[in-house]
Order: C-alpha cells, then sequence, then structure tokens
C-alpha cells in the first residue's frame, strides 16, 4: 500500500523503489571497494600519516553527525528524491577528486564533504522509502531489502577491493577510485526514478529540525538503542583483535564470521522485520537484541587462551547470535525511527535516527580497545552489562512516546484515516481520536 490508492502510482513507486535497489546495490559495490582499500591508498600512494587519515575522518563524521538533521529537515522541506540525488552527485565528484589529491589539506577538503555527507544520506534514503510507501509492513520490507542489496553490493566490492591490495599499482588504485566514483553517479540516476512521495506535508527547515530534537521520548527510544550498534565494531575491531592477542584460534576465524553475518543479513533481514511492525513489536524485538549480542559476548570471554575445535565452535556460536542480534537490532530501529517519527518531518527524525547510530561508531572501536586492552575477558561482561542495560528501559521508553503522540492526536484533527495499531503512531498524530476507537492497542 503506497502513499496513493491509484494504481498508476502505485505502479510507478514499485518500479522507481525496484531501480533504486539495484542503484543502491551498484553503490554498495563501491562502498565496499573503497572501504576495502581506502588506508592503504592514504598511507601508502599519498604517502599520509594514519594520524591524520584518522583525525581527518574524526572531523568528517562530527561534521556528519552535527549536519544530518538539517540536511533531513531541508528534504522535508524540498523534493526528497532531488536531496538525495544532489548529496550523492556531491558524493561522487568528492570521490573523483581523490585523483586530484597531493597533500593534507587537499584531503581534508575532499574527505570532509564525502564522509560526512553519508550520514545525511542515509537519513534522506529512509525518510524518502517511509513518503512513498505508507503501510508499515511495506515500509519495513523495503527498508529491509535496501539493506540486503547494500550487503550483496558490499561482499562483491569488497572482492575486487581485495584483488585491487593484490596488484598493489598506484595505476590500479586510480581505477578504482574512479570506478567508485561511477557508481555514485549510478545511485544518483536510479533515484531520479523514484517518483516523488504524493500528499507530503512540508514544514519549515528549522521547524522540523527543532520539533525532532525537541521530541524526548524519541530521543530517548533511538539513544538507547543506537547503543546497540556496537555490534559493529564488536565484529570488526573487538573480535580480531581478541583472537589474535588473547586465543589461540586462527586469525582467519574473524573472516568467517564475517561471512556468517554477511550471509545471515542478505538471508534473514527481510523475514525479520515481521517482528518490528508496531513500536510494541519493535521494542520486545530490541530487547531480545541485546540479550541475544550480551550472551554473545560472554561466550566469547570464555575463549580466552582457547584453540582447537572446541574454541572454533565457540567462536561459530558466538557468530550466529551475533548475526541474530544484529538482524533484531536493525529491524527494531526501523519500526521504532519510522512508527515514533512525525510524518511531516520525516527527514529530519531520520536525520536524529542516523547521527545517534553516527555518534555511537565514531566511538565504538575505542570501546573495544580499551575494554579488552584493559580488562581482557573481562572486557567482553563489560560490553555484555552494556547490552542488557540499554535495552531494559526500551519497552518503557516506547509507552512513553506512544502516549505522547495519543495525546497529541487529541488536538491534532488533519483529514481522516482508517488506521489501528498497526500502522505508524504519528499517523494517528494527524487522526481524529473518534476515528481510532475500536483499534487493536499494541502493547508494549
Amino acid at each position: 500500500m503506497v502513499a496513493t490508492a491509484s494504481p498508476g502510482h502505485a505502479a510507478e513507486v514499485t518500479r522507481g523503489l525496484r531501480t533504486l535497489l539495484w542503484g543502491r546495490a551498484v553503490s554498495a559495490l563501491g562502498d565496499g571497494l573503497w572501504f576495502t582499500i581506502w588506508a592503504v591508498f592514504f598511507t601508502r600512494i599519498l604517502g599520509l600519516s594514519m594520524i591524520m587519515v584518522g583525525f581527518g575522518m574524526a572531523v568528517a563524521a562530527g561534521v556528519g553527525m552535527a549536519a544530518a538533521v538539517p540536511i533531513g529537515s531541508i528534504a522535508d522541506r524540498l523534493d526528497p528524491r532531488l536531496v538525495l540525488v544532489a548529496i550523492t552527485a556531491v558524493r561522487a565528484a568528492a570521490m573523483a577528486s581523490y585523483l586530484l589529491v597531493h597533500d593534507t589539506w587537499t584531503f581534508m577538503v575532499v574527505t570532509i564533504p564525502f564522509t560526512a555527507l553519508a550520514t545525511g544520506g542515509t537519513a534522506v534514503r529512509t525518510a524518502l522509502i517511509a513518503g512513498l510507501v505508507m503501510d508499515n509492513a511495506a515500509r519495513m520490507r523495503s527498508l529491509a531489502q535496501q539493506r540486503v542489496a547494500q550487503h550483496v553490493g558490499y561482499a562483491i566490492g569488497a572482492g575486487i577491493g581485495a584483488l585491487v591490495l593484490a596488484a598493489d599499482r598506484p595505476q590500479v588504485y586510480l581505477v578504482a577510485i574512479a570506478g567508485n566514483a561511477v557508481t555514485f553517479v549510478v545511485l544518483a540516476a536510479t533515484t531520479l526514478a523514484v517518483p516523488r512521495p504524493a500528499g507530503q506535508v512540508h514544514t519549515g527547515t528549522m521547524a522540523g529540525s527543532l520539533t525532532a530534537l525537541r521530541d524526548r521520548p524519541y530521543l530517548a527510544v533511538i539513544g538507547l538503542t543506537s547503543l546497540l550498534s556496537l555490534c559493529w565494531a564488536m565484529l570488526s575491531t573487538g573480535l580480531p583483535l581478541w583472537i589474535s592477542g588473547s586465543t589461540h584460534l586462527p586469525l582467519a576465524l574473524s573472516g568467517v564470521v564475517v561471512v556468517i553475518s554477511s550471509v545471515g543479513i542478505a538471508a534473514l533481514q527481510v523475514p525479520v522485520t515481521r517482528f518490528a511492525r508496531t513500536p510494541g513489536q519493535s521494542a520486545r524485538t530490541a530487547v531480545w537484541a541485546g540479550i541475544l549480542l550480551a550472551v554473545a559476548c560472554a561466550l566469547l570471554a570464555t575463549t580466552s587462551g582457547a584453540a582447537g575445535v572446541i574454541g572454533t565452535a565457540v567462536v561459530v556460536v558466538v557468530a550466529l547470535l551475533h548475526v541474530c542480534g544484529e538482524l533484531g537490532y536493525v529491524a527494531a530501529t526501523w519500526g521504532l525511527s519510522v512508527n515514533l517519527m512525525r510524518e511531516d518531518a520525516r527527514g529530519a527524525y531520520q536525520g536524529v535516527s542516523e547521527a545517534a547510530t553516527a555518534t555511537v561508531q565514531m566511538f565504538a572501536p575505542a570501546v573495544f580497545t580499551v575494554a579488552l586492552g584493559t580488562f581482557g575477558a573481562g572486557g567482553w561482561l563489560l560490553v555484555a552489562v552494556v547490552f542488557v542495560l540499554v535495552v531494559i528501559p526500551v519497552p518503557a521508553l516506547t509507552r512513553w512516546a506512544v502516549r505522547t503522540r495519543r495525546a497529541s492526536s487529541r488536538t491534532v484533527h488533519v483529514g481522516r484515516l482508517d488506521g489501528c495499531a498497526d500502522a505508524p503512531f504519528a499517523w494517528r498524530l494527524a487522526t481524529p481520536v473518534t476515528q481510532n476507537r475500536g483499534c487493536r492497542q499494541d502493547r508494549v
């Protein structure tokens, strides 16, 4: 069910989303290629120090966090499709500009817009899909399909990146960068094939930002659930450091875990969204995700000094628990961020969600480096406690967020919607209370 009852528009939306899916897969291929080679390219080919590269990335990430909500608000005011095209075009130009980088300052000038716009671009893409697809189950399914396409493309791109590293010639790196720039152009072109969301209610840029930033229940829910994104650094930073420094297991095992994660996400992300169609379901899914990730951490703590078949088997079990936890976390985040947002400020609300996740990701590698380096196996137990503590309040906070939206619906009367608990609560915000009587109430 799309944003309008017109069969013609519904078909146009379906075709547009399918085209966007392919564009996202191609762009993700470029992402996988780039993130496989960027560290080597910057340090060995350009001759930059790792300290300067890290500093530039940190500055760019900070700018991205600060810009995510304003960018989302601009998408609320204008056509989100065109805003996404503009962001993608700028990132394409920035990627191509790496061919001209020759010193620290040009590196900074290129890296800041390229990296900073990534967070805002993700927020605008989510808002665009939410504006096109109004049925909540279909929204979750569309977002999950985008993530599956992303992971498939990323895996292929990483394989190509490995070939680039094997060749290890400056000309090959430059060709790879040019190819990555082309993938952004493809994404921009496919985004143009997506129709503009119908019936979009526009807000002023600052009004949308302030609405999202003042929504304390939303901030509380998203702030806590975003801490579950530590699970990504758990795989990329924590596990390799642990296997190499505290076990006698082969380092390649961490790569096997990544493969298990990628395959699991590609196969199961779409089906798992059925557990996050309402705020209540999403909150419960977040709780289970936190518990599964905590158990995975606790099991890793038992592998200190491990070797052989038993140690390997424990790590494989950890991989399975981790992928289940990650699947649940991602689905729950979509369910909560989309269900609890205001429909007239989709971009701003998704900007808040992306900024929260980006903030956690900025510090996540340091969390595992410090925890494991300082406490050893106890570091895994410490992270496990964090996972549990952050999800315990989520159901209660979600009920608070739901109540504030129901309270607002008593005074806001804009049109009519035959909505029930399975519809996003932001829809009810624009629906007279009398029209919602008799709906099944979702229990959190």
